[in-house]
C-alpha cells in the first residue's frame, strides 16, 4: 500500500525521470548548462498545472547541492516572507548555497514581490517562482528583469503514457487489464495535466476490484467518472488563450474552428453568457456594417439562451457563431470610432457651429442659433447642400474616419457615401 497520494509518490527524483520537458534539459539550454556548472539562476517557471513546475525546482535544487527554501504564496503573507530571508541569511553562512522557491508566486502583490529583489541583487539566495499565469501580466516587470523565464510544455501522450505506466507500476496493477479505450480515456481526460492523470489511476484503482480475469474496459470507467471536465482556469491563461483562439477563429471565417473552440470553452464550465457577450462584440468588432444582420442575430441568440439556459439555448449561441464566422467582414466601424476617439483626446474642444446650435427658446433664436441651418427633408433627394457639420475649425479639412471595406453591403455604402459627398458640395 503507498501510504501518500500517488502523484507525489511517483515525484521524479532524478532529472532524468522528468518527462515531457526536453526542450529545457538539452545540453545547449540553459539549465542543461547549469547542470554541467553546478550553478543557478534565478527563475520563473511558467506552465499549466501538472507540467512539472514544483518538481523540476527541487531537482534544480539538489543538483547543484543547494539548501531549498519552500513558501506558497497562497499561504503566505510578509511576515513568512522575512521569515524565509532571515533564514536564508543563516543558511547562506553555514551552506553557501540557498534557493528559495515560492510556489504560485503571481499570488503575491507588488511589495510582496519586490521584498525579493534587494537580496536576488545582492546574491544572498537564488529565486525559483512558479506560475501556471503569464508572466508579462502577474510578475512585476522588476521581479522579471532579474529571472529567467522558462515555459513548460503541457504534457503530450507519450509523456502521459510513461507516467500511466509508472503508476500501473507503484499500485501493483496490470497495464494489460486495460482496454485501448480505456487507456486512451485517461489520457484524455487528464487534458495535460500529470497529476490530474495519476489523481484519476488512483480514484479508478480504489473502485475497481483487481482479480485474476478483471478486465477494464470504457464503459467501466465511464460508470465510475460519468463526466470529467476538461482544464479551463475561468479567469487564468487558457481562457484567455481559448476565448482568443475562439475570437480568430471566427475572424478567418473558420465555423468549424469556431464551433471546436465553442465546444471546448462550454466543455470546460465557460458561462454561456460570457460567450453570448463576447460573439455581440465581435458583431460589432470584425463584421460591423458589411453585414448589419450579424448584430441583430447575436442580440436574438443571447435573448434566447436567456429564455431557454443550457443546453438547449446554447443551439441558438451555435447559430449565430456560424453565421458570424461566415459572414463578410470588416472592421471599418471598430477602426473609425477608434480613430475618432484618438482625433478628440489630440485636438481642442471647438465650440459648436451657430448653425448646428439648438434654437428652443426666445433666447436662443436671438442668439441666432440654427440660422442658416439647411434642413436635409427640404431638398428633394435629402441631402444639404454646401453644410458642414464638424467645427468652424474642422470644416476645411472634414477628417474622415470611417472608410467602407469592399465587401458586403459597404460595397454599396462606399457608393452612397461617395454620391452624398459630392451632392453635399454642390455638384
Amino acid at each position: 500500500m503507498i501510504e501518500k497520494p500517488l502523484s507525489d509518490f511517483l515525484r521524479p527524483q532524478a532529472l532524468n525521470d522528468l518527462v515531457g520537458q526536453d526542450h529545457l534539459l538539452s545540453e545547449n539550454s540553459i539549465l542543461g548548462k547549469c547542470v554541467v556548472n553546478k550553478n543557478l539562476p534565478s527563475l520563473i517557471l511558467w506552465g499549466p498545472p501538472g507540467s512539472g513546475k514544483t518538481t523540476l525546482a527541487r531537482l534544480l535544487v539538489a543538483t547543484i547541492k543547494a539548501e531549498l527554501i519552500q513558501i506558497s504564496a497562497v499561504l503566505s503573507g510578509m511576515k513568512d516572507i522575512r521569515s524565509a530571508i532571515e533564514k536564508a541569511r543563516v543558511i547562506k553562512e553555514k551552506l553557501g548555497k540557498v534557493v528559495v522557491f515560492v510556489d504560485e508566486v503571481h499570488r503575491f502583490n507588488k511589495a510582496q514581490q519586490d521584498a525579493f529583489l534587494p537580496h536576488i541583487e545582492s546574491g544572498l539566495f537564488v529565486f525559483i517562482g512558479a506560475t501556471t499565469e503569464n508572466p508579462g501580466f502577474e510578475i512585476n516587470s522588476a521581479l522579471r528583469s532579474r529571472t529567467h523565464v522558462l515555459i513548460l510544455k503541457t504534457l503530450n501522450n507519450e509523456a502521459l503514457n510513461i507516467l500511466l505506466k509508472r503508476g500501473f507500476k507503484a499500485l501493483n496493477v496490470p497495464f494489460e487489464i486495460f482496454t485501448v479505450n480505456a487507456i486512451n480515456f485517461l489520457i484524455n481526460n487528464a487534458d495535460g495535466d500529470g497529476r490530474r492523470l495519476l489523481n484519476i489511476l488512483e480514484s479508478i484503482c480504489n473502485n475497481i476490484k483487481i482479480e485474476k480475469n478483471t478486465r477494464v474496459t470504457l464503459d467501466n470507467l465511464k460508470n465510475i467518472f460519468p463526466q470529467i471536465q476538461r482544464s479551463f482556469d475561468k479567469k487564468g491563461d487558457q481562457f484567455y488563450d481559448q476565448i482568443s483562439a475562439f475570437h480568430k477563429s471566427i475572424r478567418g471565417s473558420d465555423p468549424d474552428a469556431a464551433l471546436y473552440w465553442m465546444s471546448r470553452m462550454l466543455d470546460g464550465g465557460m458561462d454561456p453568457r460570457y460567450l453570448a457577450r463576447r460573439i455581440i462584440r465581435i458583431a460589432s468588432e470584425d463584421i460591423g456594417l458589411a453585414d448589419p444582420r450579424a448584430l441583430s442575430i447575436c442580440l436574438d441568440a443571447a435573448s434566447a439562451y436567456d429564455r431557454l439556459g443550457s443546453p438547449e439555448g446554447e443551439l441558438a449561441l451555435a447559430e449565430a457563431v456560424i453565421f458570424i464566422a461566415v459572414a463578410a467582414k470588416s472592421n471599418a466601424t471598430y477602426k473609425a470610432f477608434n480613430a475618432s476617439k484618438k482625433f478628440v483626446k489630440e485636438h481642442l474642444s471647438d465650440p459648436v457651429p451657430v448653425h448646428l446650435r439648438n434654437a428652443s427658446t426666445v433666447f436662443e433664436k436671438k442668439l441666432e442659433h440654427g440660422k442658416e441651418y439647411d434642413y436635409s427633408h427640404d431638398n428633394l433627394d435629402g441631402i444639404s447642400r454646401n453644410q458642414s457639420y464638424f467645427p468652424h475649425s474642422l470644416s476645411s479639412s472634414n477628417p474622415v474616419f470611417y472608410e467602407p471595406v469592399d465587401r458586403g453591403l459597404e460595397v454599396k455604402i462606399a457608393l452612397k457615401l461617395s454620391e452624398i459627398k459630392l451632392k453635399r458640395n454642390g455638384n
